[in-house]
Formats: structure tokens, sequence, C-alpha cells
């Protein structure tokens, strides 16, 4: 049976353990709630822009820091292609070993809304720790906030699809200024792995804001 896990709360994720790491599914999912109008609002409102929720993954070395921002641009700045943050612009990582699925500009329908493929067995050693990121795209311009998504949840699924953990935070009033999160964290513990529920919610909608702690 899959763990309920609370904020601050981990769980472990082992090779010899009844779960089958060889490739591990992050999935992330959400819904945004209906906003209430009264008859004028009803009459003249116009309907709400969808919720694009980006997943990003800032994998870590030992010193807790991302070690390559990808290939320098044009210019000699950088670029986050082709590094160790897999987002929708890089969405594989240069080892294969972790990747995007793909980018859901809605949330709507069942199930995750993105995902997150990490094969833990084969990840370079020299990877200690993948911290899980969601953050609203453009959620300042459009006045999105975590004040009204719903349903939100991160969770961790085996090669077999079997559920290993999941991890729920929905949004409320007092989430009506975030439009970020650091929401998960895996790190190397021994021969395995653990899977820890953070649940930090940042003002900020963009996540090379919250990348700069890890570099």
């Amino acid at each position: 049976m899959a763990i309920s896990l609370k904020k601050g709360e981990g769980v472990s994720l082992r090779k010899e353990g009844q779960y089958d790491l060889s490739s591990v599914t992050i999935g992330l999912g959400w819904d945004v709630a209906t906003p209430k109008k009264g008859l004028l609002g009803s009459l003249f409102g116009k309907s709400g822009e969808d919720y694009d929720l980006d997943a990003v993954a800032f994998l870590l070395g030992a010193d807790g820091k991302v070690a390559s921002l990808g290939q320098p641009g044009a210019d000699g700045g950088v670029t986050l292609n082709g590094g160790d943050v897999v987002f929708y612009n890089s969405m594989r990582h240069p080892s294969g070993k972790i990747w995007l699925t793909g980018d859901n500009r809605t949330g709507a329908g069942d199930g995750d809304d993105e995902q997150i493929v990490v094969r833990l067995n084969e990840l370079p050693e020299r990877y200690q720790s993948i911290v899980f990121v969601v953050a609203i795209y453009e959620g300042e311009k459009r006045h999105q906030s975590f004040g009204e998504v719903e349903n939100c949840f991160i969770r961790a699924i085996d090669a077999h699809g079997q559920e290993i953990c999941r991890f729920n935070l929905s949004g409320n009033s007092s989430y009506e200024r975030f439009r970020s999160l650091t929401f998960a964290e895996i790190t190397r513990q021994g021969s395995g792995w653990e899977f820890r529920a953070i649940g930090i919610p940042h003002e900020t909608d963009r996540f090379v804001d919250l990348l700069r702690t890890y570099i």
C-alpha cells in the first residue's frame, strides 16, 4: 500500500525492497478551482486562463549544488539546455537517466498532469539528490497562484506502475501570494534512496529564482 506523506516526512526507497526502482516515475497532478461569480460576474466576467504548471528537476552533487548549467548561449550567457536542470526546454538529461515526459498546459484530466522519469539504479554516483519544484508559468502576469489550485499532489511510482508514496498539497487562501513550490526531494541513502516531502511555497513564478539556491 502506498504511503501518504505529510510535509517534512520521508520514505526509504531501497533496491532490495518490494519496489522495482529500475525506473521511478515522479508524477505531478493538479486541478484549478472553479471561480465563484455573482450575477454580474456571470454576465460580464471573462473566463479565466488555463494554469500552466511546470515540473522541474534539479540534479545536485554531494555539495548540494547544480554542477552544470548547460551549454552557453550565443552571447556567452547561461541557457540551462543540456545541463543538470530538467525542464520544458531541456526535457532529457545528458546522462539519459532522467527525463520529462511532456508539458501539460491545462491540468485537465485525471491522473498525473506531468511526469519526470528517473532510472535511479543507473543514475551516476556524482548525483546525490534530485529536487523537484513546480512553478506556475507567467503566474504573476496572469494573477494566478496556488490559492486557486486544488488536489495538487506529487507521487512516486515504481517500474511496474505501483505507487510507492504520495504527498498531497492543495492550496487555500493562505497560498494566494505563492506561485511556485519546492515540492519534494529524492536523496541517496546508502544503497538506496529516500523520498522526502518538502512543500515549501515561494512568491516567484520563475523556477530559475529557486535554482539560485543551488548554484
